[in-house]
C-alpha cells in the first residue's frame, strides 16, 4: 500500500511539472503584399488594427505597423497579445499602402501559429 502511495506522489509530481514547463510557441501574422500584375511590393506599409464590433465607445488593444521586405511580406508578432490557455487571439483588418495604390483585408490570428494572407493594392 505504502508502495502504491509513493508511486502515486511521484507521478503526481512529475506530471505538475511536466506542465509547467508548457512553451509558448509563436504567434506570428506575415501579410504578402502584390500588386495588380500580381508582382511582389518592396516597402510598401502595411496596418494591421481591431474593429469594434458594437456601438460602444471602446478602445482599439491592436494598431501595428509594419513595412514589406524584398519578399514582399511585412511580418507582425502576437505574442504579448496571446497568453496559454485563451480562447482565440484576434481578427484584425489589413491596410496596405504604396503610393497611389492601396488595398485592404482581413487576417484571423490564430494562437501559436504563423498566419498568412495576401493583400492586392491597386490605384
Amino acid at each position: 500500500m505504502r508502495k502504491n502511495t509513493l508511486l502515486f506522489t511521484a507521478l503526481s509530481i512529475a506530471l505538475i511539472g511536466l506542465n509547467a514547463c508548457v512553451k509558448k510557441e509563436d504567434t506570428i501574422a506575415k501579410i504578402e503584399v502584390r500588386d495588380e500584375n500580381n508582382a511582389l511590393v518592396e516597402q510598401a506599409m502595411v496596418v494591421l488594427h481591431g474593429t469594434s464590433t458594437c456601438n460602444c465607445p471602446s478602445q482599439v488593444v491592436v494598431y501595428d505597423t509594419a513595412y514589406t521586405n524584398a519578399a514582399g511580406i511585412a511580418t507582425f508578432n502576437y505574442n504579448e497579445i496571446y497568453q496559454l490557455g485563451q480562447a482565440g487571439v484576434a481578427v484584425l483588418d489589413i491596410e496596405a499602402y504604396k503610393g497611389n495604390r492601396q488595398g485592404q483585408g482581413i487576417i484571423k490570428i490564430e494562437a501559436e501559429k504563423t498566419n498568412e494572407e495576401t493583400v492586392i493594392i491597386q490605384p
